[in-house]
């Protein structure tokens, strides 16, 4: 692959790596940002989140040292429509979604790569960590080298089209690698901090975000134990995620977590930390990267992108989503995340969990 491509800038120090390393190999490269959401409107202003003004400085900056155009795209409507509105509605009806997976699936590889054929670009690339290889089948995706930056979780719903027009300078190198390069080069943004929250949550307040976001105030309910006995209040099940320990707000002997939520009920069922296992997890919407030549087969899946893979099953349901059953109870299998499949460092594909057998 080569010629004119289009490199996703965040004004991060990945996305400004992967295009210092993309014009270093000849490529003909145009720099944009994605203007995503306007913090004011999300009531978010004063608050430093990515697609902010000095973010986008930080990548013209970039751009301009190393000579390449810089551009910028509104991509803010489609953002709301295809990410932020989903959030809202998969936490009102008690599920956990990863608005990154909808980010990449919907604009960084379909929406921008439109507009990058708009400009004269067959090819985008971003700052991710994972690998893209060239097979006898095809095009594959893979983890990258560096296993504790690898972000092929979140990028297993791009199909083989947009795979095919993409390219991942970051696949072989680690964290500390590119920093260096980008201190060699002096970058602006060399030593600047990760984001470790979603982009329009930076505080991490879900709850919050979503009654600023929909002006609907939680309506409070009880927090049972599973023999249904209220050991108090929640601020809203909306805001709450299986698995989660903190700000539950009650004494107990150990610690409690979220087990499960009934929406139509509004409470929040909280166990001990044995009570969040389970076996199997169903999954729908798959998207696959390397189709399965027959069902059952057995791989590894994980289920959230802080997760290790586990060795799993996997079989067709009657109603055609896939049921994985793991060689070991999985600890809280959570409706609405992605669960992943990999054989070895190679993405098969990946889906939308939508329920788990709970002891």
């Amino acid at each position: 692959m080569s010629g004119r491509v289009l490199i996703a800038m965040s004004g991060g120090v990945d996305s400004s790596v992967a295009a210092y390393l993309l014009k270093a190999q000849g490529y003909d490269c145009v720099g944009v940002t994605m203007r995503l959401f306007d913090n004011a409107l999300l009531g978010l202003a004063g608050e430093s989140t990515c697609c902010s003004v000095d973010d986008v400085e930080d990548a013209r900056s970039v751009c301009a040292g190393l000579g390449i155009p810089f551009l910028t795209l509104d991509l803010s409507g489609e953002f709301k429509s295809r990410v932020i509105d989903k959030f809202v509605a998969e936490y009102e009806r008690g599920r956990t979604p990863n608005p990154c997976i909808d980010c990449n699936r919907y604009l960084k590889f379909s929406r921008l790569l439109d507009y990058a054929r708009s400009v004269g670009c067959e090819t985008v690339a971003t700052g991710h960590y994972v690998r893209r290889t060239e097979t006898e089948r095809g095009v594959e995706l893979r983890k990258a080298r560096d296993a504790g930056k690898d972000q092929s979780y979140v990028l297993a719903q791009l199909t083989p089209e947009q795979l095919s027009h993409a390219l991942f300078p970051l696949g072989e190198l680690t964290k500390d690698q590119v920093r260096a390069v980008a201190e060699r080069e002096g970058f602006i943004n060399a030593r600047k901090k990760e984001s470790q929250d979603i982009c329009f949550v930076p505080d991490g307040d879900y709850l919050a975000f979503m009654e600023r976001f929909t002006g609907k105030k939680s309506e409070p309910g009880d927090l049972v134990d599973e023999a249904g006995r209220v050991l108090g209040r929640h601020r809203g099940a909306a805001g709450y995620t299986v698995g989660q320990r903190r700000g539950l707000g009650v004494a107990a002997d150990r610690p409690l977590y979220v087990k499960a939520k009934d929406m139509e009920k509004n409470t929040v069922t909280v166990s001990y930390a044995e009570g969040l296992y389970s076996p199997t997890a169903r999954v729908a919407g798959v998207n696959w990267l390397v189709k399965p030549e027959r069902f059952p087969f057995s791989c590894a899946a994980k289920l959230r992108y802080r997760q290790k893979e586990e060795p799993c099953r996997v079989d067709r349901t009657d109603g055609g989503e896939l049921l994985l059953t793991f060689d070991a109870p999985q600890r809280a299998v959570t409706p609405g995340q992605a669960a992943v499949m990999y054989d070895g460092d190679r993405v098969l594909g990946g889906g939308t969990i939508v329920a788990a057998e709970l002891a």
